[in-house]
Formats: C-alpha cells, sequence, structure tokens
C-alpha cells in the first residue's frame, strides 16, 4: 500500500469533477466496504495491540506506530457484529477523522478504485446495516457499501455539539429572515450542526446530499430577483455525498448567475494538505474541519457579518 496518497496535483485534478478514490476492504465475510482515499494515512498488517483498562469493547487496543500511539477499533464489532478473532492476520486502516488519527481493523484490504458521485447512492431502506451507512455503488457486480464513520466514532466517544456562550453573542443585529442550508450525508453530523447553529436563531434547512442542495438552492432562486442572497444567507456544506459531491456543489453554485454571491463554507472530516487547493479552485469562502461547536458557529457570524457589509 505504499504510495497510497499521491502528490496535491493530482489530488486536485479531481476536484470539481464530482469524482473519488475509494479503498475497498472487507470485514470478514464477502461484503466489501470502500472509504474515501483522501482519509486514508497508511495501510498495515495488524501490529501488536495493548488493551486498555476500561475501554469500549469495539476498541481493541492501541497500537504504537511511528511513534505514535493510536487506539484501533473493530470496524466489524463497532456495528454490532461479532468482535474479529485473529487479528495478526488482519489490517489497519490509519484514518484522519474529525481532527482525530485512528486506527480502523479490518479483515483484508482489496485496492483502489476511481469512482463517480453520481454512481454512488444513498443506502437503501431496510438493509441490515443501513444505520451505518451514507452510501452505496457497484464496483465488478458488486454492491460497495460506504460507512457513516462519523456515527460510528460518536458512538464510541460522543461529541459536544454546544458552543460555548462567547461563540453565541454578538449575534443580536444579524438579519434572521434568511436561510441557513446545511447539506451533510451523515445524520448524525446534521444533527451535531443543527445543536450547535440553532442557539443563532436563524432558520435552518437541511438536505443529505449536494444534489438536494443544487436542486433547493435552483427552486429558491425562482424566488429571488437577483440573487440567491434574498432568501438563503449561508451554505454549510460536507465534502463527501452521494450523487454530488461538496466540490461539486459549490463550482456549480459559482457557475449559475443567480447562486455565485452565496457564500458557502465546507464543513468535512476531510482534513490534511490538500483542503486549501481544493478550497481555491472551487471557489468556496472557508474551510473548516469537523467537529468544533465554537469554531463553526464563529465561522457563521463572521461570515454573515461580511455579508452585511
Amino acid at each position: 500500500m505504499a504510495g497510497i496518497l499521491d502528490t496535491v496535483n493530482q489530488r486536485t485534478q479531481m476536484v470539481g469533477q464530482n469524482r473519488l478514490e475509494l479503498l475497498m476492504f472487507r470485514l470478514g465475510a464477502k461484503q466489501r466496504f470502500g472509504i474515501n482515499v483522501f482519509k486514508v494515512r497508511e495501510v498495515l498488517q495488524c501490529p501488536p495491540l495493548t488493551a486498555l483498562p476500561k475501554r469500549k469493547s469495539s476498541i481493541r487496543g492501541v497500537a504504537h506506530i511511528r511513534g505514535q500511539t493510536l487506539s484501533v477499533i473493530d470496524l466489524r464489532q463497532a456495528m454490532g457484529g461479532r468482535p474479529t478473532e485473529d487479528v495478526t492476520n488482519c489490517f489497519i486502516i490509519i484514518t484522519e477523522y474529525n481532527r482525530s488519527v485512528q486506527g480502523f481493523l479490518v479483515h483484508s484490504v482489496d485496492r483502489i478504485v476511481n469512482c463517480n458521485w453520481e454512481d454512488i447512492q444513498p443506502p437503501p431502506k431496510g438493509a441490515g446495516r443501513a444505520s451505518y451507512l451514507t452510501a452505496v455503488t457497484e464496483v465488478d457486480g458488486e454492491m460497495v457499501e460506504m460507512l457513516d464513520v462519523e456515527k460510528i466514532l460518536d458512538e464510541i466517544s460522543p461529541t459536544n455539539a454546544v458552543a460555548s456562550a462567547d461563540a453565541y453573542q454578538g449575534t443580536e443585529s444579524l438579519k434572521k429572515d434568511r436561510v441557513l442550508l446545511i447539506a451533510d450525508d451523515s445524520s448524525v453530523a446534521r444533527a451535531q450542526i443543527k445543536r450547535a447553529l440553532e442557539p443563532l436563531g436563524i432558520p435552518l434547512e437541511l438536505v443529505k446530499d449536494g444534489r438536494q442542495g443544487l436542486d433547493y438552492l435552483r427552486d429558491m432562486a425562482e424566488k429571488c430577483q437577483k440573487s440567491i442572497t434574498e432568501q438563503v444567507c449561508l451554505l454549510i456544506s460536507d465534502v463527501e455525498m452521494p450523487e454530488m459531491d461538496g466540490y461539486t456543489l459549490t463550482a456549480e453554485i459559482r457557475a449559475n448567475p443567480k447562486l455565485k454571491d452565496l457564500q458557502v463554507i465546507l464543513h468535512t472530516s476531510l482534513s490534511g494538505v490538500f483542503n486549501q487547493a481544493m478550497v481555491q479552485k472551487v471557489g468556496a469562502n472557508k474551510f473548516i474541519a469537523k467537529f468544533d461547536p465554537d469554531e463553526l458557529a464563529n465561522a457563521v457570524k463572521e461570515s454573515l457579518m461580511i455579508e452585511a457589509g
């Protein structure tokens, strides 16, 4: 798996093209899962694990890797399955989510495939693991499932979604007669953002992906004389979403005369050196790594104050 992360230029070539690369893996059965390569730091054979007292059962222990101590989460067990038995023959996918680095224990790692977000769909209703899925796609005639890692991590270590009192100060003068649109495919992330921003007193509209977000903005623009900013004050968008990602959504907004003036904050669990190049390429106003309710609330305040003048 050496070389799994390429250069910034190679990665940013896909930005705005609604494409992504998936690292596929298995948790023991035939079912294949996928994770965005942007979130992967390294893949390696499972090293010796040190058990921790009073740990959540799905945390199999900690590993010492390249001078860093990482928690190793048994993905199959975290989703309600039985624990992975022989970890010595398994792999760890080291990832960076929501400002933290963790290892996910998986049975085997397959390969990397290049996909189009348009071919990635919301999970089918009634699927046994549906509550842990954000999307599904088809590769080589087989279904590949994308996990709601934010939900898994929040169940292991719940996130405080309420900002400090200071973050809500100074909003009295802000206009609160327009909608703030939130686009995110994770039900946990949508709930966190909603809870963090409700105290600002701004009407919130939540959608599940970039396609829904763009359709909503186009519909609202029909009610506007000149600009969407007459009805919508701000968009907060995730990056990874089925059908249309946040980068493509932002690019579509900038290309539409009625939508182009809308301020866009990209709010994502993706982090690392690639983001600023991507933000600049598609024309987003700001990038924030998930999830800090104070930073998010302050970013919203700043955006609305800039817009007001």
